[in-house]
Formats: C-alpha cells, sequence, structure tokens
C-alpha cells in the first residue's frame, strides 16, 4: 500500500504567498484500488504524482510506499533524452534485473516508434515521447502504476491497445490515474478524488466525484 499521513507541498511564490498544491493529507491506497485524481490544469495533479512515485518530496508530512510503485507516465520523467529508445530500455532493464533484448523487443512492439527506437529521445515528438514511457512501463510488473494523462496519444487503433494492455495489468495491481478530463477517469478508474485548491476530497461513488468535479 502507499500510505500519505499528514502530507503538504507548497511552493513559495516571488512577491506572493505560497502556492498550496497539498494541505495535511492522509490516505491509504491499497493493492488492487483504482483511484482516478481529477483536477483542472493547474491544480498540483502533476507534482502530487511526481510524489507518490519519489520524485519530489512534501513539505510535510511523510509518503510511505509498501509495494512496488512505476515512475509517472508522462513529462519525460524516468528517460533520458540523449539516449535513444533503445538504450532507454536496456538501461531500465539492467536497473530492474530483466533481460535486456526481451525488454527492447517488448517496449518496440507496443510503442510502434519503428526506426525512431534508436534515434536519441530528443527528437521524439511528444506523443512519441508518451507512446516511448507507456512501453516501457508496461514492460515491467509493478504493484501500482501511476498515470499522468498519457493514456489518449496515437491513433484510435494505438489507445485501444493501450487500454487492452492496461486492463490486464490492472487486474491484479493497482492505478492512480490524474487528469482533466472525467472520461479517462470513467474508463479506468473505481473510486476518484478532486484535488482543489490543495485539498484532496475523496468520493466513493465515481459518478458523484465526476460530477462534483465538472461543477466546479
Amino acid at each position: 500500500m502507499i500510505i500519505l499521513d499528514g502530507v503538504s507541498k507548497y511552493y513559495r511564490m516571488r512577491g506572493r504567498a505560497q502556492r498550496w498544491i497539498l494541505r495535511d493529507t492522509t490516505a491509504v491506497i491499497r493493492p488492487g484500488d483504482r483511484l482516478g485524481i481529477l483536477g483542472r490544469n493547474g491544480a498540483g495533479k502533476s507534482t502530487l504524482m511526481r510524489m507518490l512515485g519519489g520524485v519530489e518530496y512534501p513539505n510535510a508530512g511523510r509518503i510511505e510506499r509498501r509495494m512496488s510503485v512505476s515512475w509517472p507516465l508522462a513529462h519525460g520523467i524516468g528517460v533520458h533524452g540523449a539516449l535513444s529508445g533503445a538504450d532507454n530500455a536496456r538501461f531500465i532493464a539492467r536497473i530492474y534485473g530483466r533481460p535486456v533484448e526481451e525488454m527492447v523487443d517488448a517496449v518496440n512492439e507496443f510503442a510502434e516508434l519503428g526506426g525512431y527506437m534508436d534515434m536519441p529521445v530528443h527528437t521524439y515528438s511528444a506523443g512519441m515521447m508518451s507512446r516511448l514511457q507507456l512501453g516501457l512501463s508496461l514492460a515491467m510488473d509493478f504493484d501500482c502504476y501511476l498515470i499522468d494523462e498519457a493514456t489518449s496519444v496515437g491513433d484510435q487503433r494505438f489507445i485501444e491497445r493501450t487500454q487492452h494492455r492496461l486492463e490486464t495489468r490492472l487486474r491484479s495491481r493497482a492505478l492512480i490515474m490524474v487528469s482533466h478530463h472525467s472520461s479517462h477517469i470513467r474508463t479506468f478508474c473505481r473510486t476518484a478524488a478532486i484535488l482543489h485548491d490543495g485539498i484532496l476530497t475523496f468520493f466513493e461513488d465515481l459518478d458523484e466525484a465526476i460530477a462534483t468535479y465538472e461543477a466546479l
């Protein structure tokens, strides 16, 4: 499980009061949970996801991870721009002790990057980067997957393949997905929370969460 114990996060703004991302939040995400976090652009969803993945730290409180957690799928996190897609796959395979070329083949098969798999990642479009990250993460076996609005890249066929692969993975795994699109949350999640003005409000009823969010 992932435990948030009195977690607060803020940024000090030049010439202004501090900007709150999260205020004194306590929560537990358990194995098998499929939690969607809704919030408008700028609400702090990506910062929250980076904290859950251990990329960024809270100003107060603690986050305890008692299961393996993926890196957040979006924004280039976990990918080195000077390396090719294939070399990034090899690097991650070595870190996690996976067969190297098996990892490269699995990522290439999923991401469908063709010759770009051997090109530096900094030459990729945003869509290609998201497809590479999805391929890298879904080739690994994590207890919890963190997804930051990366499931709608590519054409319709690729989107459907992504959804099928995720559904297969999530039969026995946890998911935390952040989005400002309620349709993404409805597709993959069973419960939801709304991040607004630094307050994370949890809802057991998905429809109630989406209705509340859309009314903001």
